[in-house]
């Protein structure tokens, strides 16, 4: 009895190592995203680089634009290089471009060097959840990828602490060298732990190389013809987004996204700053990064169960409302405890309802089209994630810090029309499955 549950526990074991070690890369990702925004209420008060507000906003920018053109050209990459050598490769960049924003000597450099992160940022966190959905145990998908998510705001949290304990004493410098650390701890344990997915051997006619995989760790092996369909119906699928009046929920969905995207990332990079802005003490505004990346946290554990039940376009409005009024809330100077309790419940609705969107899509569309139709709904979302430091920066530069709220609250309302009405489009459709059934949190 003990041999016939050995490959299974293999598997199971496999499937572990595969998870613990994207979920590593995942939160340097996380670190790597939000040390820029908890670093830069130091950097404006020393005029670091001869920093301004609306260079800031600019700065914070160039981060998430390279994220969108790593996220729309990862996966064509992934097909040549495999995705093992994918997530080596953007860990790998997105640490020494830390490097070279630490040594950076003037904003021109600091900004390339965040351009460069943001390139490997936005190719990295899609390319892991491949892999782990290739190896995650049967039946668990999708709560695989939601606690692999979880990572990306251990990260934030982890990237305010490194701004409180070591750039006061040391200078910003260091919060910089710290996201270094990758390169020198995580890229081996890849190159040395991660087997390649099996869906790329496949693909690449490596069948004896996957078979063997496959056998040893227990892991369902892909079929070649499945594969090469894949590939094959790549701008077949594109095409379907926009049949007929299809073009319509495709843009609602877009614009839905967009907004998320631009809220998400704008309040990333600007909440200690407004914060502070606010009255509060550098050390509090910091700790508000820690309590709105905990609420991402368990708002990614528990966004899927409601939806579940209640479905994930009604979920995902909801949650965008409920954001609104937390970010307003946050531009009245409340009660520490009572402000902190805003920030938890903003940071749990924010993250889960821009992940509800993907879900929505996932559940609209159809077998042949549902990955196409996630990743440029995330990818045109992505328009809003450059966007939103930008407006955050220009808000400050023109002394109207106070506004940001407002205007973050009004993103979350725009995300919250869209995606009600790309909801009431749907209930005239029966769709495939269940809109929460597949949650792709690809945020």
């Amino acid at each position: 009895m003990s041999s016939s549950l050995a490959p299974a526990a293999r598997g199971n074991r496999m499937a572990m190592l595969v998870i613990a070690l994207c979920w590593l890369v995942v939160l340097f990702d996380g670190l790597d995203m939000f040390i820029y925004g908890s670093v830069l209420p130091h950097m404006l008060e020393q005029h670091a680089l001869g920093l301004e507000p609306s260079m800031a906003g600019d700065l914070g920018s160039y981060a998430t634009f390279g994220m969108l053109v790593g996220a729309l050209s990862s996966g064509t990459l992934t097909d040549l290089i495999g995705r093992k050598k994918m997530i080596m490769a953007c860990t790998a960049l997105f640490s020494l471009a830390s490097a070279l924003c630490a040594a950076a000597p003037t904003v021109a450099v600091f900004g390339l060097g965040r351009t460069l992160a943001g390139l490997g940022l936005g190719g990295l966190l899609p390319t892991a959840i491949t892999m782990v959905s290739d190896y995650a145990p049967r039946a668990r998908g999708a709560f695989v990828i939601g606690a692999l998510m979880t990572a990306h705001h251990v990260g934030g949290i982890l990237s305010a602490y490194v701004a409180l304990w070591i750039v006061e004493p040391l200078g910003w410098r260091a919060a910089f060298w710290v996201c270094v650390v990758p390169l020198v701890i995580a890229v081996p344990l890849v190159a040395r732990y991660l087997p390649e997915s099996l869906s790329f051997l496949v693909a690449k006619g490596r069948t004896t190389e996957a078979h063997e995989l496959a056998t040893r760790y227990n892991v369902e092996m892909p079929t070649a013809a499945k594969e090469a369909r894949a590939a094959g119906d790549r701008w077949y699928a594109l095409a379907q987004l926009f049949r007929g009046r299809e073009w319509i929920q495709t843009l609602m969905f877009w614009l839905a996204s967009f907004g998320g995207l631009l809220l998400v990332y704008g309040v990333a990079t600007w909440l200690p700053t407004m914060m502070r802005g606010e009255g509060y003490e550098l050390g509090s505004s910091l700790n508000f990064v820690v309590v709105f990346n905990l609420g991402g946290i368990v708002g990614m554990l528990v966004a899927g169960r409601c939806a579940d039940r209640f479905g994930a376009a009604r979920i995902s409005a909801i949650w965008f409302l409920l954001t609104a009024v937390g970010v307003y809330l946050l531009s009245v100077h409340m009660p520490l405890g009572l402000t902190f309790t805003v920030v938890f419940l903003t940071g749990l609705f924010l993250n889960s309802a821009q992940t509800m969107i993907y879900a929505t899509v996932a559940g609209y569309s159809t077998s042949a089209n549902r990955a196409t139709a996630v990743g440029w709904t995330s990818g045109m979302g992505r328009f809003g994630a450059v966007f939103g430091p930008w407006l955050g920066g220009q808000l400050l530069a023109n002394g109207a810090a106070n506004w940001g709220f407002t205007a973050f609250a009004l993103s979350a309302v725009f995300s919250t029309v869209f995606i009600t009405l790309a909801g009431l489009r749907m209930s005239r459709r029966n769709p495939e499955q269940p809109a929460a059934r597949s949650v792709a949190a690809t945020a």
